[in-house]
């Protein structure tokens, strides 16, 4: 295995499940994050001061990756925030930070990356989306409205890159056990999709043929009549 796969928010949670999974798998990684010197990690990998709601970081860390490996074959924006915002006391600030974070960053770094994925002829993109984009179940209003966004968003990449063999997937997990979902989750933390699931299926996602292409996937650890 000699490809590289560019991983947001792989310090903790589902992003360094993700992390540990790929290099199992022989994958070579640049993991963003905004304080590499706190993290540590069990296995070699190329770290890089990533802040999601910096418009320049993005390409600062694409440009850096390209330098120290020379190729990138996947990238997996995984780094996000879960504000509570409704719609009678969420604030346009509030707003702004999950739509700056959930939704522009992952756009931005979609952008600066593109060119690059464009050349491996099967190169692979995955938004760690949630099934709060794909229905309504609780009054978080701008959570779910930057989670739409995100599946969107992960249309849009499927359309722009078919021709140049890149396949983008959306995970949509419900709750997952994580520093997140322990603040709102009215679950036991065994109860939950555990991170390492999700890292295993996202690792399998990925090296599917192009002839495979699988758009969303819908994660959930308990029974909903759609999901």
């Amino acid at each position: 295995m000699n490809k590289v796969a560019m991983i947001s928010g792989a310090n903790r949670g589902i992003g360094l499940a993700v992390a540990t999974e790929l290099h199992k798998r022989g994958y070579r990684l640049s993991l963003g994050m905004r304080d590499p010197s706190s993290a540590k990690f069990p296995f070699d990998a190329f770290t890089f001061p990533y802040e999601a709601r910096d418009p320049q970081s993005a390409r600062r860390w694409v440009d850096a990756s390209i330098e120290h490996f020379g190729q990138l074959d996947v990238l997996i924006s995984n780094a996000g925030i879960c504000t509570h915002i409704t719609l009678e006391d969420g604030t346009d600030e509030m707003l702004e930070e999950t739509l700056d974070i959930n939704v522009k960053a992952p756009f931005r770094l979609i952008q600066a990356a593109l060119p690059h994925l464009r050349k491996p002829g099967n190169a692979r993109v995955v938004q760690i989306a949630s099934l709060s984009g794909k229905r309504v179940k609780n009054l978080n209003a701008g959570y779910q409205m930057s989670k739409h966004a995100v599946i969107a968003l992960n249309h849009a990449v499927r359309r722009a890159g078919w021709d140049d063999g890149i396949r983008a997937t959306a995970i949509c997990p419900g709750f997952v056990n994580t520093d997140m979902a322990a603040g709102i989750a009215d679950l036991e933390p065994q109860a939950m999709t555990q991170p390492e699931d999700l890292a295993m299926i996202i690792a399998n996602t990925i090296e599917m043929p192009n002839t495979a292409s699988v758009a969303e996937i819908l994660v959930n650890c308990r029974h909903e009549d759609l999901f």
